[in-house]
């Protein structure tokens, strides 16, 4: 059956412990796989990869970050037969322009409204929802000016990463503090207002918290996270559903 996936926040990168994330991105790969095959079979239809695929993205003219290559190498292949399209979070700010020139993978700094099935998707990561979220709406355009890119990218690699690392983890703990002290869950609030407008399916990742909420005519899809659910989402004629990564094994 024809189906289209969803993915956000692997957080490709996060911690000190190195075989944690390599745990975390072989459940990724073994998704990646499943989803290659079915593509090559005519039953994946397209991936949406819904923001921060890694715990920190910045890009040089000449220099990527050098690990998970081999997730970067699987999406690849999947793009060769199926569209990719990725939104940026606020994890990965510092993109370029090599997922579009080396992988054909289009990256999207705004929210999408694609027609799926026949269904009306408003697809977004999620940051700059949440309430009272100006001081962060104000941020993230500092992080993303292209100027600033520009002057930042004339760092040494190995010093730009490493900045880039600790502004993921100083974003990560803004947003800890912030969403302890929300009694009301923004996402969901914004989630109702565009099923009023008339969306069938909103769809957003950031609060790594895995869930279907029903929403009068419609529902909410948050996608969870890969650092402690391994959940994604996938829509196809039957409905919309997450799965687990934990339960999906690698093909061969």
């Amino acid at each position: 059956m024809p189906k289209h996936y969803f993915i956000s926040d692997c957080h490709l990168g996060y911690g000190t412990n190195r075989e944690a994330d390599r745990e975390r991105e072989r459940k990724l790969l073994a998704v990646l796989e499943r989803i290659e095959t079915e593509a090559s079979h005519g039953e994946a239809i397209s991936l949406y990869i819904v923001g921060d695929l890694f715990d920190s993205w910045f890009e040089y003219r000449q220099v990527i970050p050098r690990r998970h290559i081999r997730v970067l190498a699987a999406l690849a292949k999947i793009r060769e037969l199926i569209p990719v399209e990725y939104l940026m979070g606020n994890h990965d700010f510092g993109h370029r322009d090599y997922f579009q020139r080396e992988l054909n993978i289009p990256v999207h700094s705004g929210d999408l409204e694609p027609i799926l099935f026949g269904k009306k998707f408003y697809i977004a990561h999620g940051d700059g929802k949440a309430l009272h979220d100006r001081g962060y709406l104000i941020l993230r355009s500092i992080l993303r000016n292209k100027f600033l890119l520009w002057c930042y990218s004339w760092l040494h690699p190995d010093i730009g990463v490493t900045v880039a690392e600790k502004m993921s983890g100083s974003s990560r703990s803004y947003t800890d503090q912030r969403d302890a002290l929300q009694k009301q869950d923004g996402l969901r609030l914004f989630a109702e207002k565009k099923i009023a407008e008339g969306f069938d399916y909103v769809v957003m990742g950031h609060r790594h918290k895995p869930e279907i909420i029903p929403i009068g005519n419609g529902s909410y899809i948050n996608l969870g996270d890969w650092l402690k659910h391994f959940s994604y989402g996938v829509f196809d004629a039957t409905g919309f559903r997450l799965e687990n990564a934990s339960e999906t094994t690698a093909t061969s």
